[in-house]
C-alpha cells in the first residue's frame, strides 16, 4: 500500500498539470533511505538471526548474534558475537544451539557492541527467518543498551517491516511437509551445516530468500515485496487461527 504525501490534486482528484514530477510517493514498511521500487535483491540485505536464553524477548537474553549481508545475489558481509547475558544459559536452550555459560562469560554484554550491531545495519534492508522472533530480541536488547535513539539505523525503526523468508516458505512450499530453515533449505539445495549458530542460519536464510527471489509469485520492487509479503503473514495467520479453532488443545 502507497500513501501520496502533498497531493497537489484539483477537488476532482486529478493532478495540477505539470507537476507530477514533485509529487512524492511513500511506501508504506519500506526503510525511508532506500528507493522502494528498485529490485530488492539488488538492495543490501542484512539476515539477522539471534541465539537465545529462551523464547521470551522481555525476560530472555541473545546469546549470539549473527548479521550476513548480501547484495545482488552474494555474500558482503559476514558478522557474528558471543553476547554474555548476564544470566545464567538453561539447559534446553544450551540444548538447541549448542553455547554454554562457559563460552560466554568472557564475551561483550549485548550493550557493550549495541553500536557495532547499529552500524552494521545501516543502509540494510532488514530481514530474518521467523523475523518476529529475532526482531523482539534485538529490538528488546537495543532498548536496555541506552544506545542513543539516534545512533539506531533506518532500518530497526518500529514502522519497518522485516523481509521474512518463512512467510515465502509457507506460500511457496505450502504442500511441502516441514517449514524449519533448515527442512526448506534442503529442499532448495542450500547448505546448512551448523544449524543453531548465528551467522550460519542468517546466511542460510539470505540464500534462500535469494532462491524464492526466482519464482514468479515474488514481487521484484521492494515495496511490492513488503506490501505482498504483509498480505500474505495476515492469511496465514488467518488460517492458523482457524485450525486451531477445528482443533483445539
Amino acid at each position: 500500500m502507497k500513501e501520496h504525501v502533498g497531493c497537489g490534486c484539483f477537488p476532482t482528484g486529478r493532478h495540477y498539470p505539470g507537476i507530477a514530477h514533485l509529487l512524492r510517493v511513500r511506501a508504506r514498511g519500506v526503510v525511508a533511505e532506500l528507493d522502494g521500487d528498485a529490485d530488492w535483491s539488488t538492495l543490501p540485505i542484512a539476515v539477522i538471526d539471534t541465539e537465545t536464553t529462551g523464547r521470551e524477548a522481555q525476560t530472555d537474553r541473545i546469546v549470539e548474534i549473527g548479521i550476513v549481508v548480501g547484495v545482488g545475489g552474494e555474500v558482503v558481509k559476514r558478522l557474528n558475537w558471543l553476547v554474555n547475558p548476564g544470566i545464567p544459559i538453561p539447559d534446553e536452550a544450551r540444548q538447541i544451539h549448542g553455547i554454554s555459560d562457559d563460552d560466554v562469560k568472557d564475551a561483550p554484554t549485548f550493550a557493550q557492541i549495541a553500536l557495532d550491531i547499529a552500524k552494521a545495519l545501516e543502509g540494510t534492508v532488514p530481514a530474518a527467518y521467523n523475523a518476529p522472533f529475532d526482531r523482539g530480541f534485538v529490538g528488546a536488547e537495543m532498548a536496555r543498551s541506552g544506545l542513543a535513539l539516534e545512533a539506531f539505523p533506518a532500518c530497526l525503526r518500529a514502522e519497518v517491516e522485516w523481509v521474512d523468508p518463512l512467510v515465502w516458505a509457507r506460500d511457496l512450499q505450502k504442500y511441502e511437509k516441514g517449514k524449519k530453515l533448515g527442512e526448506v533449505a534442503a529442499r532448495l539445495g542450500v547448505a546448512l551445516d551448523n544449524a543453531h549458530r548465528a551467522s550460519d542460519d542468517a546466511e542460510a536464510a539470505l540464500r534462500v530468500l535469494y532462491a524464492f527471489a526466482r519464482a514468479p509469485r515474488v514481487p521484484r520492487g521492494y515495496a511490492a515485496l513488503v506490501q505482498e509479503q504483509r498480505r500474505l503473514a495476515r492469511a496465514q495467520e488467518e488460517d492458523f487461527r482457524a485450525w486451531r479453532s477445528r482443533n483445539p488443545r
